[in-house]
């Protein structure tokens, strides 16, 4: 088998552990979720969110059930949100959200990735002109006309749709993103995936070159384990 099933294992090693960072990011927002509203998705937005990503990662049934489980019991791990705000190289705006247990660790490591990689920490808030946060809703397109759930879902807090590879993708306000969830829900809509997330309101440009050097920085951050979320406002050229 040689180099080429060498070249393969490493490549299959690296999608499983991708995988796996995935479920424990997953299981983090699950925690987050219910210890906010509770272990009941009927009655908690967020938890229904969080178990319909995992969902679209394919993450087990009964692993997402016992994400559950744990997290309702006295006994889970507590972790608080933790945003941090800094520029990668070129000036890239980098908004990153973790779910840490010791915050002392996880400031250290995203410190040390941002410094190690071009970029520098800023102080909380020194981007907040340059991201919305934004309900973001991907769903199966309906049977059938649109326009009529396009209208019904612009009373529900729509601010913009678009057709994507993976479905369409609904934006909404953060604060309509919760009602326009139970709306789609009423619909029997099937929402493949549901999240709240950071847009970025301008556009920083930047060469292929460059992409691959602020990536650095973003993929050292995506490793960490206390990191939820990356969100940033580049823009490749041509």
């Amino acid at each position: 088998m040689g180099r080429i099933f060498e070249t393969r294992k490493v490549k299959m090693f690296a999608r499983w552990a991708k995988t796996a960072r995935a479920f424990t990011k997953v299981g983090k927002e699950i925690a987050i979720a219910v210890k906010l509203g509770g272990a009941d998705p009927d009655g908690n937005p967020r938890l229904r969110a969080a178990i319909q990503t995992g969902r679209s990662l394919n993450m087990p049934k009964d692993r997402i059930e016992a994400a559950v489980q744990r997290a309702a019991s006295k006994d889970t791990a507590s972790y608080d949100e933790v945003t941090y705000e800094g520029h990668g190289p070129y000036g890239i705006g980098i908004f990153v959200e973790t779910a840490t247990d010791n915050s002392t660790r996880t400031v250290a490591n995203v410190r040390a990735a941002f410094s190690h990689n071009g970029g520098s920490l800023g102080t909380n808030g020194c981007l907040s002109f340059l991201f919305d946060r934004k309900g973001v809703i991907t769903i199966e397109p309906p049977q059938g006309d649109l326009s009529e759930l396009e209208l019904e879902l612009i009373d529900n807090g729509l601010e913009e749709i678009f057709e994507t590879e993976e479905g369409l993708v609904l934006y909404s306000s953060f604060s309509d993103y919760g009602s326009m969830q139970r709306f789609l829900e009423s619909k029997k809509v099937i929402i493949k995936n549901a999240s709240s997330q950071r847009i970025a309101k301008s556009l920083t440009p930047v060469t292929a070159a460059q992409e691959a050097e602020v990536m650095k920085l973003i993929e050292a951050l995506e490793e960490d384990d206390d990191v939820q979320h990356v969100y940033h406002n580049m823009q490749v050229e041509g």
